[in-house]
C-alpha cells in the first residue's frame, strides 16, 4: 500500500458522520478534478493527491460551531499531525499543509504554490455547475434554510440561518467563483459550469414568480 492509499484509509475516518454537502464523495470529486488539472499543470502529483484527500478533514469542526472555526485552518493542523505519523519529509508536509490551509474561498490565506492553486480551483469547481447547485440546496436543507427567497437583502442575511438559502450562496459566493480561478484548467472548466448555474437560477426565479 503506497502513501496515498495509506492516507486515504485514515482520511475516511474523518467523514464517518459528515454531512452530505461536504462528505467523502465531495472529497473524491475534488480529488478527480485535481488529477485532471494537475496532470496538465505538471504538478507534484503525490503532494496534490494527499492534499485533495485531506482538504476537508476539519469540516465537521466548522459545522458544529456554525462557522466559528475555519475548517481550512483546522484541517491544516489535523493534516500535519496525521502526516507526521507516516514519516513524510518536512518539506512535503509543509507543501501539503499549505494547500489545505489556503483552499477556502472565504479564507484570508493566499495559495502560492502550483499545487495549492490547483486544489483551490478544484474545490471551487465542485461548488458550481450542476453538482454545485445540488450541494447548495443540500447544505441549505442541512441547516434548515428556506427553499428560496430571491427578495432577501443579502447584506442583512447571515450564514447558518433560515435565510441561508442556495440562492443566497449563489449571490454571495457561487457567481463569483469563475473569476477566482487560478489555473488555466480551472478557468476552462468553470466557464461551462458557470453558464449552466446562471441559467438555472434565472429559471428558478422565473418559476417562483409564476412566469414559467
Amino acid at each position: 500500500m503506497d502513501i496515498v492509499e495509506q492516507v486515504t484509509k485514515r482520511a475516511k475516518e474523518f467523514f464517518a458522520d459528515s454531512k452530505g454537502s461536504h462528505d467523502w464523495e465531495h472529497t473524491l470529486r475534488v480529488y478527480n478534478l485535481c488529477l485532471r488539472i494537475g496532470e496538465k499543470e505538471n504538478a507534484d502529483m503525490e503532494a496534490l493527491k494527499i492534499a485533495a484527500i485531506l482538504h476537508d478533514i476539519g469540516r465537521k469542526h466548522q459545522d458544529k460551531c456554525n462557522g466559528e472555526i475555519c475548517h481550512a485552518e483546522k484541517g491544516a493542523i489535523l493534516a500535519r499531525e496525521l502526516l507526521s505519523e507516516f514519516g513524510i519529509e518536512a518539506n512535503k508536509i509543509n507543501k501539503i499543509v499549505h494547500c489545505i490551509e489556503t483552499h477556502r474561498f472565504r479564507g484570508n490565506r493566499i495559495p502560492n504554490s502550483k499545487e495549492a492553486k490547483i486544489l483551490f480551483d478544484a474545490d471551487k469547481l465542485d461548488s458550481i455547475g450542476a453538482v454545485g447547485i445540488g450541494r447548495a440546496f443540500l447544505f441549505a436543507g442541512e441547516i434548515g434554510a428556506k427553499l428560496h427567497n430571491k427578495d432577501a437583502d443579502i447584506d442583512k442575511t447571515k450564514p447558518y440561518t433560515k435565510e441561508d438559502t442556495a440562492y443566497r450562496e449563489y449571490m454571495v459566493k457561487l457567481k463569483k467563483v469563475k473569476e477566482r480561478m487560478l489555473t488555466d484548467g480551472g478557468k476552462h472548466i468553470a466557464e461551462e459550469r458557470h453558464k449552466f448555474m446562471v441559467e438555472f437560477f434565472d429559471r428558478l426565479n422565473n418559476e417562483v414568480d409564476g412566469n414559467l
